[in-house]
């Protein structure tokens, strides 16, 4: 059994939550994109984006956040964007806006 698991089909297709790695996860082409995370209570903080060289340029991490923050909305967490590309992700998508805590 799996300790990674995908979130909702209503997000991106392929972003995992990995938990255990306080991560959400997006594998492309053999490799792996990070968004790393830290969650108290009722609010996550993201704290770190890692898209490898291989995959620059090609959207992943901003696919790789929209299923982050799409999950984050189905748990009922407040954001916390301490990432400086997720905190420019919500900038651009306002629709994530009112996840942030304020």
């Amino acid at each position: 059994m799996s300790d990674t698991h995908t979130v909702s089909e209503h997000t991106d297709a392929g972003v995992r939550d990995n938990p255990q790695k306080s991560r959400y996860e997006l594998e492309q082409d053999g490799a792996t994109a990070a968004a790393h995370y830290r969650i108290s209570g009722d609010v996550i903080t993201f704290t770190h984006t890692e898209v490898p060289d291989a995959l620059h340029g090609r959207g992943v991490g901003s696919k790789l956040v929209h299923g982050a923050l799409e999950n984050t909305r189905e748990r009922k967490l407040k954001v916390v964007p301490r990432c400086s590309f997720v905190a420019a992700y919500i900038d651009r998508h306002r629709e994530f806006a009112d996840l942030v805590a304020g």
